[in-house]
């Protein structure tokens, strides 16, 4: 399941792929090409299939795009990926900029000139992305071009095969809800909209919708696959019949009408043909479904995903589901922690040591299906790289007196997990237990917050900085994101982050994961997943409140909190947490790991 990205990299990217590239273009009459980190849906984890992007440059970061013109060429990446571009990718072919600090956009507005054709993959950009496309070009008087197949994978030798991942059936048992009731829920919310139809581009969005789940990617149980929904009868998916045995396939043509993902543009061109009103989800879906519709004669109705809502909201079995997955994994943690506890003052480990121990201890369950994320095992100045991925390159040993930042999930039938935690290796400064303390009031702050109906993360997000904000610190991600049960460990719409605006709502996941990095030092981070419920009455209240139940049960490093900034309340909390953590979990260690635990709870 570990994965260094050295062990994916590929020394012909560069240079060789960027010449194929450009004949290619050159051959289709194209002046440029767009190369997203992407696949039709949009996916967190693209299978080797559809990566375009690090078949060209190298890179394997999560998120990034290329430019390519015929003179001139740069890929963009965000802040969590300066250092592994310049290690992953021939800066001398693709120089690097900032995604965010200067977008592509802006490169290709200072580079388009009148009459050239600037090329995208219909299905790998958004809706939402090709209308900012199109008026760059307009603006530049040049056109945008969009292809019914991707350039690269004519020239693409030896390319992967399309992933076929066996699909399982999900039972209800797990999933709380029939599938048959979910795709009523569907179809009632179409009709509230006036469309005909809907389009579903997200493989979670399926699963949860068919109950089913499938293995075509990494850390998440996805099945590649699209799906249209009627208001009225049979939904249509279009997946792979190689990923479906005889009984997987009776089960779901009780539910829906199987076609292979071949038939997905002529199954949109039909709607099209037939008049209907479309629903599509404009940041998510690709340019080329719209067209594909719209050219035949529909409309579309431009709405969020009616899937991802109710997907957020959990009913009480996911919930429960979700609280056994996270006492097993707490217990894998705590076994974890109490080995580290023991080697790392020895000075022999190292980041990637580190990763698969832990993951052996998850393994041990019997019951791990996946991490539910690459690892982030960050020692000294690599803890501050928010989102760090270790390399054999850049692996360090964990050294003394700083903390080390280790972030990591799982993947159970019963639930998804993610945890970070910052631990004290030797003495620490006290300016090191000053921040880690600071983080922890504002993990404290979130946890035991009380807010209205209708609060959106947004409106969280300021209590886990306030602390920071006061001693003139922040942290540049957000908050919290949502996450889903035996799905994705990211999952929208819900978040706690300046751009939360989603309301909460009970049996919505949240992460609550404030940080401080100085940069070239060490990062601190402290995270626990939350469940959105309804909370007691406040004596002399007059609204309904609701609050957090922590799912996540591993104790904090009590040796980097300084207590002096702590309020009696913020210590309660503490002790409180610390003793449900020992509650549950003790009974599930061996002798020497419960002993360990009760040492890390004590009361403070």
């Amino acid at each position: 399941m570990f994965q260094t990205f050295d062990d994916l990299s590929d020394p012909s990217c560069g240079a060789p792929h960027a010449a194929l590239l450009r004949a290619e273009l050159s051959r289709r009459g194209l002046d440029g090409f767009l190369i997203p980190r992407a696949d039709a849906h949009q996916s967190e984890y693209v299978p080797p299939h559809d990566c375009r992007l690090q078949w060209l440059t190298g890179f394997t970061g999560s998120a990034g795009v290329a430019a390519v013109l015929g003179d001139d060429a740069s890929i963009f990446v965000d802040g969590r990926y300066t250092i592994q571009v310049r290690e992953q990718v021939d800066l001398n072919t693709f120089p690097a900029r900032h995604l965010i600090e200067e977008p592509v956009t802006n490169w290709l507005a200072e580079r388009l000139q009148s009459g050239q054709k600037l090329g995208v993959d219909a299905m790998l950009h958004t809706v939402r992305e090709v209308r900012r496309l199109r008026e760059i070009c307009k603006q530049a008087g040049a056109e945008l071009v969009t292809l019914d197949d991707n350039p690269i994978d004519s020239v693409w030798q030896n390319r992967p095969e399309p992933p076929v991942g066996q699909v399982s059936l999900y039972p209800v048992e797990l999933a709380g809800k029939a599938a048959l009731d979910k795709i009523a829920q569907i179809q009632s919310a179409l009709a509230d909209k006036k469309a005909d139809a809907c389009v579903l581009t997200q493989p979670d969005s399926i699963a949860w919708l068919f109950n089913i789940r499938g293995s075509d990617v990494t850390h998440t149980p996805l099945p590649l696959s699209f799906a249209t929904v009627p208001a009225n009868g049979k939904p249509s998916l279009y997946i792979d019949g190689r990923k479906l045995s005889n009984s997987v396939r009776d089960a779901l043509s009780d539910l829906t009408e199987l076609f292979e993902p071949g038939d997905f543009k002529s199954g949109l061109s039909a709607l099209g043909a037939s008049g209907a009103s479309v629903m599509i989800d404009p940041g998510l879906a690709g340019i080329g479904i719209a067209e594909a519709i719209t050219g035949e004669g529909g409309t579309l109705v431009e709405a969020q995903d009616p899937v991802l809502l109710p997907k957020a909201v959990k009913n009480e079995t996911e919930l429960n589901g979700a609280r056994t997955a996270h006492v097993r994994d707490a217990a894998a943690f705590v076994n974890f922690l109490c080995w580290f506890d023991e080697e790392a003052p020895k000075g022999r480990l190292d980041e990637i040591s580190v990763t698969e121990k832990l993951e052996e201890f998850r393994n041990a369950t019997g019951v791990l299906k996946d991490i539910s994320f690459d690892t982030i095992s960050g020692a000294g100045p690599n803890g501050a790289i928010c989102h760090y991925r270790v390399s054999r390159a850049s692996n360090l040993k964990i050294p003394l007196g700083k903390p080390f930042l280790i972030d990591s999930g799982a993947q159970y039938l019963d639930g998804t997990t993610d945890i970070t935690r910052t631990l004290a290796v030797g003495e620490t400064s006290a300016a090191m237990k000053k921040h880690f303390t600071l983080v922890l009031k504002g993990h404290i702050a979130i946890s035991s917050a009380r807010f209205p109906k209708g609060t959106t993360g947004a409106q969280l997000d300021t209590l886990a900085r306030i602390a920071l904000w006061n001693a003139g610190l922040d942290y540049d991600h957000g908050t919290g994101h949502g996450v889903g049960a035996y799905l994705s460990v990211h999952e929208g719409p819900q978040r706690i982050a300046k751009t939360g605006t989603v309301p909460l709502q009970p049996g919505m996941i949240l992460s609550n994961e404030p940080g401080y990095y100085p940069a070239g030092d060490y990062g601190i981070r402290l995270e626990n997943l939350e469940v959105v419920t309804e909370a007691a009455d406040i004596p002399g209240g007059e609204r309904p409140m609701l609050g957090f139940e922590t799912l996540t049960l591993v104790p904090m490093d009590l040796r980097l909190v300084d207590l002096a900034l702590l309020t009696q309340v913020e210590r309660d909390w503490l002790n409180s947490y610390h003793t449900k953590v020992r509650e549950k979990i003790a009974p599930l260690l061996e002798e020497k790991e419960r002993e360990w635990l009760v040492r890390a709870t004590k009361s403070v």
